[in-house]
């Protein structure tokens, strides 16, 4: 084999590096041309934007979760503006409203939800709730009724604002039954009626609350608080004796419990007894020392004792366990008027009056 001399091998060398010079230049042209050609293609025409995020109802429902129920609503109008409408819009926009107190507008969104979806649970609830709000429970109860199970939505104890309806519409036994169902009790127990009679002293339905708190002591004479719902009704019915009578009851039958004792105590102040008062309201404070009741109850038969030093000491300790309690600092007031501590008499009247104007409903806040 001959041997190739240097000269011969630098010749070879500078011959391929030309000719790939040579077609790296056209390559290039080439591409130039196709980029340029595109170019050309695409002018007057609009090029693509992408679209803009939509939001999302978990978004939204986060938003209203964590109380931007404004914002929540101004996303929820972008998706309102799409048609067809996304199911659980309106579900949302009312709930958004419900937590602005826009009940009517909140009833609209739900009515327009069920519309869509008669199925919603969650709207049925909510709307069920938004009308007992507005007063028309009646309207209320076929929708409560046919969702009253508990939901990760849920605000309110479907089952409770039930019974609320059937209470405001005289369906009491239903009421029971569904208070019965809220704390799982046999529907007709002496529980349920119990439970059904404070729910009914509450709202001061006496004649059927003290009816229904005899049918529970009928049904189990041992029943606890039995005979302390009846004294509390009698009570609230100006019924002193009775009251009295009711209240020495449960507490032979529950004799640690310090709010017979309580209740007892105002019971005897009202029927003048003041001894017997001061007696079951040491037993109280010995039994519930951190409830500020007992404490304010001492004081005010201690001053109709004429001893205003010891109701002072029993109030001042009221007012440390609670200054918010206006009632603690008007008889405090009045305790240190007959000391003759007027300047801080003087104080404690202006508070009383200060925390209880502050306590007063206002009409702005009436819905």
């Amino acid at each position: 084999m001959r041997e190739l001399r240097l000269p011969h091998l630098f010749a070879i060398d500078f011959a391929v590096i030309t000719m790939c010079s040579r077609l790296l230049r056209v390559c290039v042209t080439l591409l130039v041309g196709t980029f340029v050609s595109y170019g050309v293609l695409l002018q007057g025409q609009a090029i693509p934007s992408t679209p803009a995020a939509q939001p999302s109802l978990v978004a939204i429902q986060q938003l209203i979760d964590r109380g931007h129920s404004a914002d929540a609503l101004k996303q929820l109008d972008v998706l309102a503006a799409q048609r067809p409408e996304a199911e659980g819009v309106e579900r949302l926009r009312g709930m958004a409203l419900y937590l602005q107190n826009d009940l009517a507008g909140a009833d609209s969104a739900f009515a327009a939800a069920l519309k869509q979806n008669p199925n919603d649970i969650d709207a049925t609830q909510m709307r069920g709730v938004t009308l007992f709000r507005l007063g028309r429970p009646a309207e209320a109860i076929p929708l409560l009724e046919r969702s009253h199970e508990w939901t990760a939505a849920t605000k309110a104890d479907p089952s409770y604002v039930l019974a609320l309806c059937y209470m405001d519409t005289r369906r009491y036994d239903d009421a029971r039954h569904a208070f019965a169902a809220q704390y799982g009790f046999a529907p007709d127990s002496a529980a349920a009626y119990l439970l059904a009679a404070r729910m009914l002293l509450r709202r001061e339905f006496l004649p059927v609350s003290q009816e229904f708190a005899q049918k529970a002591v009928a049904l189990d004479p041992n029943l606890p608080m039995a005979h302390f719902l009846l004294g509390e009704i009698a009570l609230a019915g100006q019924h002193t004796d009775v009251a009295i009578a009711e209240f020495e009851k449960e507490a032979a039958r529950n004799p640690l419990f310090g709010g017979v004792y309580d209740r007892l105590g105002d019971a005897y102040t009202r029927s003048s007894d003041y001894t017997k008062a001061q007696q079951v309201l040491q037993r109280a404070v010995l039994l519930e020392p951190t409830s500020t009741g007992p404490y304010i109850q001492l004081g005010k038969v201690l001053l109709k004792r004429q001893d205003a030093a010891g109701a002072s000491t029993y109030l001042e300790r009221a007012e440390r366990m609670d200054p918010s309690n206006f009632m603690t600092h008007s008889l405090l007031g009045q305790a240190y008027r007959a000391m003759g501590r007027t300047e801080d008499a003087a104080r404690e009247t202006r508070m009383a009056e200060q925390l209880q104007a502050g306590s007063e409903p206002k009409l702005s806040n009436v819905k």
